[in-house]
């Protein structure tokens, strides 16, 4: 049945691109299938009990269910500890968290892979106003590599520049750009090489959108500290807000003084009525990322039989959710997104529009039609305006509706003579 009144010639080509799929879809569930056994030990060895599904109030001591989150992620994503929190508001307050955590004033920060993302520019201090409280402003020094033409490590210039940081600092997936994501194959041989260069560097890598994505975190290749948001993959399209922390203990345990205050650390911090969601995510979220990778696949390979480039292209070997939909003008961009929202379970008959979002340097259009606001591992599309004019596409909690939405992208773009088949 066609409940959506989609052009029968469009369905014929989404018909044609999930053909397309079947091999990446077969190698998706059996990582997913891996992953989700690597949870569930930890879930096991950590004797997660109905009581741990209970929250705390006022200062959370004692909290066995915050707790034993913390021992969950960590060994899941194979590290010594954790902090995780719903007090994390989204990724770049756990990665700023990090930041502020173990540098010190006279430290340098070095980024691995060029530019970071936007919003973490003014908490650096290379964007915005001074003696607003950012690193720079605290004496910490910042230097950049960039990627040797916007794809591969530039390994000569780490083995110099980490012999003077503090950290050696990774995004492992591609932000707003079109470079590639990083294999965390290729992350390992980061680390390895910076640490060669200077053996008491610390490797902090964003792993936002990354985790589950492979069947190896960055903290089992070298990496000391990795941080995300539980509104991306590991909250697994349950968690209604948070972050985390995991890697080395010493480290989690600075980052943890400074998410509360310096001696007392993970030790407070009540949870409130989260622990449920937090762990029942955790849980889902191999599963949810496999449907969230199943749809990004299945749209890069649409969008190439409509015309459209696409990065990753589609038949490459996925490294975090994202897919990048190359649009080529604003018009395009707009309606894409549109149809995006139209296709969504909730907020559907919104209609998105450009805006100047907080922590960007331009106006951004973001569809998301998502039980939580802002959740990123349920379908959503968002872009800056400005060129290359890309949607970058992630999210998808069912691959069925995850594939509709993007259908119905193409849809509008139909609708508005903008596309033709």
């Amino acid at each position: 049945m066609n409940y959506f009144g989609i052009d029968e010639k469009l369905l014929e080509i989404a018909e044609k691109a999930e053909e397309m799929c079947k091999k990446q879809f077969s190698q998706i569930d059996k990582n997913s299938y891996e992953n989700g056994q690597k949870v569930l030990k930890a879930f096991i060895d950590n004797r997660v009990s109905e009581s741990c599904l209970k929250g705390t109030t006022g200062y959370g001591y004692g909290d066995l269910g915050r707790d034993t989150i913390d021992k969950v992620f960590a060994q899941a994503f194979g590290g010594e500890d954790a902090v995780v929190r719903h007090t994390f508001v989204n990724g770049t307050h756990a990665l700023s968290t990090a930041l502020f955590g173990v540098l010190r004033p006279g430290d340098t920060l070095l980024t691995l892979t060029g530019k970071p993302y936007d919003t973490l520019e003014e908490i650096i201090g290379i964007r915005g106003e001074v003696g607003k409280g950012s690193l720079k402003d605290f004496g910490v020094k910042y230097s950049q590599i960039d990627l040797i033409d916007e794809k591969v490590p530039d390994y000569d210039v780490i083995s110099e520049k980490a012999k003077v940081a503090k950290v050696a600092y990774i995004q492992r997936s591609r932000g707003y750009s079109l470079r590639p994501s990083l294999p965390v194959e290729v992350i390992g041989k980061m680390a390895e090489t910076a640490k060669k260069a200077n053996p008491d560097i610390i490797v902090m890598v964003d792993n936002c959108y990354g985790e589950f994505v492979e069947t190896r975190e960055p903290l089992q290749v070298g990496a000391d500290l990795i941080i995300g948001s539980l509104i991306k993959n590991p909250g697994g399209a349950i968690a209604s807000t948070g972050g985390y922390i995991a890697g080395r203990a010493d480290l989690v345990e600075m980052c943890a003084d400074r998410l509360t205050c310096v001696g007392m650390g993970k030790e407070v911090g009540c949870s409130l009525n989260q622990n449920r969601e937090m762990l029942l995510g955790f849980f889902m979220a191999p599963e949810i990322v496999a449907n969230a990778l199943k749809t990004s696949v299945f749209a890069c390979h649409f969008f190439n039989l409509l015309g459209f480039n696409t990065f990753p292209e589609a038949s490459e070997t996925r490294t975090d959710i994202i897919a990048s939909i190359c649009l080529g003008n604003e018009e395009n961009l707009t309606a894409f997104c549109q149809g995006i929202q139209k296709g969504s379970p909730v907020d559907s008959y919104v209609s998105p529009e450009a805006w100047d979002m907080p922590g960007y340097d331009s106006k951004v259009i973001m569809a998301a039609g998502a039980f939580t606001m802002g959740a990123s591992i349920e379908l959503s599309a968002d872009a800056p305006i400005r060129e290359p004019f890309a949607a970058w596409l992630q999210g998808g909690i069912t691959y069925a509706s995850g594939k509709t939405g993007v259908i119905m992208a193409a849809q509008e773009m139909i609708n508005r003579n903008l596309l033709k088949i």
